[in-house]
């Protein structure tokens, strides 16, 4: 049995779920997703509960049965509250401005570089190494800022790159030179 399949999602005033065949949809006040939920799984709502079970005690149903409720109660959070990272910006030169739909980074290369925000996720900058990625899908929010993170990732002799914030940078020891 899953312990986290078993409880119910408790659904918060202002959001509106509809259960179409496997394809369920929440709509609250930030937006509106849409996810189709595995077919071993069955979806019931029941006053302002959504309940899972699988259909089948199969091995694959007890694995999804879990992970389908996190999902789901991730739609659930995602519409009435959202979802953010934060990214920070560290090493001597290194920055990022905002410029429409798109953030230009310089990164210590000979070039800016230039990363292009999609149009479900929103970016702020905040000065001019601090970045804010925020939006209702959990898992955009999350891919976006690794692809941010990817630009640049710390090194681990200075630590000087794109980290999460409150991230910790294993740090290497720098080579010593040996007198005689």
């Amino acid at each position: 049995m899953s312990r986290i399949g078993r409880k119910p999602i408790l659904i918060p005033e202002g959001v509106k779920v509809k259960l179409e065949g496997n394809e369920i949809e929440i709509e609250g006040p930030k937006g509106k997703l849409k996810r189709e939920v595995h077919p071993l799984i069955s979806v019931k709502i029941e006053e302002n509960q959504i309940k899972l079970e699988p259909k089948k005690m199969v091995k694959g149903a007890k694995a999804l049965w879990g992970t389908e409720r996190a999902l789901i109660a991730n739609m659930v959070e995602g519409v009435t509250q959202g979802f953010e990272k934060q990214l920070e910006i560290e090493g001597t030169g290194y920055g990022v401005k905002a410029q429409g739909k798109k953030l230009i980074f310089s990164l210590g290369f000979s070039h800016p570089v230039e990363f292009e925000v999609p149009e479900d996720v929103s970016v702020e900058v905040e000065g001019n190494t601090k970045i804010k990625v925020f939006g209702i899908d959990k898992q955009r929010v999350g891919e976006i800022a690794a692809q941010i993170r990817r630009l640049k990732p710390p090194e681990p002799y200075k630590g000087k790159g794109i980290r999460y914030v409150g991230e910790e940078i294993r740090r290497k020891a720098s080579k010593k030179a040996i007198g005689k």
